[in-house]
């Protein structure tokens, strides 16, 4: 067994398509350089040991409670998931539960279940698991994706296993699934193979994920704001559109239509090659209009993104977003001139990510894990 593994995990940023993705529409999604690190180390008892100080975790706990924990995590979400498909739209915050390591336990759990080892501490090492992330939590970078995958990655490789991408992107979607109720998918593909990814359903349902070039001139002048962390969970937020768009059908598929459109004419303008930021300030009012619409921007981050227009620019949120007020997380913002929107009062108080988009994906021990081929630019 090694002696330590070290397993890093970008965050993520969703161009265009948040939301709409849940509802079988097409996402263009992002990897940034912004980091999560997991260090895994064995020990010579049976304990594992949990470390992340910005979560205040310093937990012990053992192979057959991270076993029992898993399980249970499973049973509600499988009952929660039932009940949504039968009509019930049930709070999912009740159903993750309110333990800060929650995403650790059940990543360790899969990843363990993963290689059939017995659940009792006779058959796992003991081992400490330390997490450190530049990502901003439940504001849209994937968080919890990073962490899944990273924990996941990292285990196996410690104890000298190995998957292929598509049960790592498998098993970091079910502890998503665990965190926040029904994800797309999209988190996990993004952080796994990092660059740009074209999200879109193929014949048979499937989400499928396209590698897309990063090297377009407008990316570079697209910039990352925190609106401020977000009232709900991402799975509170999504739970939350569910209900809507069953009330309301119709105006919601018309909002899910209009932010396929903008995405697609998004890859378009990347694709192209031409460097014009004014056609990508109007894709982003589109989108930030529907999104609005469908209730999940608060009004205080709406004043921020009428403020960027009035300057001539374009804002919307990248992510959930939020129910209620003030904040919902990651704001992206374009302008033909970048350096306007470092002297908008309406952003001046927002911290600023100075991210590249199109960051390398999943590394174990500084390797890339994962890779999808390149898509050829249309000529």
């Amino acid at each position: 067994m090694k002696t330590q593994v070290t397993a890093s995990a970008p965050g993520k940023l969703i161009l265009l398509g948040e939301h709409a993705v849940v509802y079988r529409r097409p996402a263009l999604v992002a990897a940034v350089d912004l980091r999560l690190t997991a260090v895994l180390r064995p020990h010579g008892g049976n304990a594992v040991h949990l470390s992340v100080p910005a979560l205040g975790v310093q937990q012990r706990t053992s192979w057959p409670e991270i076993a029992a924990y898993a399980a249970a995590a499973a049973e509600r979400w499988q009952a929660w998931h039932d009940a949504v498909e039968g009509g019930v739209a049930n709070d999912f915050a009740t159903v993750r539960g309110d333990d800060p390591a929650h995403v650790l336990l059940l990543a360790l759990g899969e990843a363990s279940s993963y290689l059939g080892e017995l659940a009792s501490e006779g058959h796992c090492p003991g081992l400490h698991l330390s997490l450190r992330s530049e990502l901003p939590i439940g504001s849209g970078f994937g968080s919890s994706a990073a962490a899944a995958l990273a924990i996941v990655a990292g285990y196996l490789s410690l104890r000298g296993a190995a998957a292929p991408a598509e049960d790592l992107e498998r098993l970091a979607l079910t502890v998503e699934r665990r965190q926040h109720g029904l994800p797309s998918g999209v988190d996990g593909a993004t952080v796994l193979h990092g660059g740009l990814i074209w999200a879109e359903r193929d014949d048979s349902g499937k989400l499928a994920f396209t590698p897309f070039p990063a090297d377009s001139p407008l990316l570079p002048r697209f910039a990352v704001f925190h609106s401020g962390e977000p009232a709900e969970s991402t799975g509170e937020v999504v739970a939350g559109v569910r209900r809507a768009a069953a009330a309301e059908p119709a105006r919601y598929e018309a909002l899910w239509d209009e932010i396929e459109a903008a995405s697609r004419e998004l890859r378009e303008l990347l694709a192209g090659g031409d460097d014009d930021p004014e056609a990508a300030v109007m894709l982003l009012r589109r989108a930030s209009a529907a999104l609005e619409a469908a209730g999940v921007v608060p009004a205080p981050v709406v004043e921020r993104i009428r403020a960027v227009e009035a300057a001539g620019g374009g804002a919307k949120i990248s992510g959930a977003g939020s129910l209620a007020g003030p904040g919902a997380g990651s704001l992206l913002a374009v302008h033909p001139d970048p350096a306007r929107l470092d002297q908008l009062p309406a952003l001046a108080g927002l911290r600023r990510y100075p991210v590249h988009l199109g960051a390398p994906g999943l590394q174990v021990d500084n390797e890339l894990t994962a890779s999808l081929p390149r898509e050829r630019r249309p000529r």
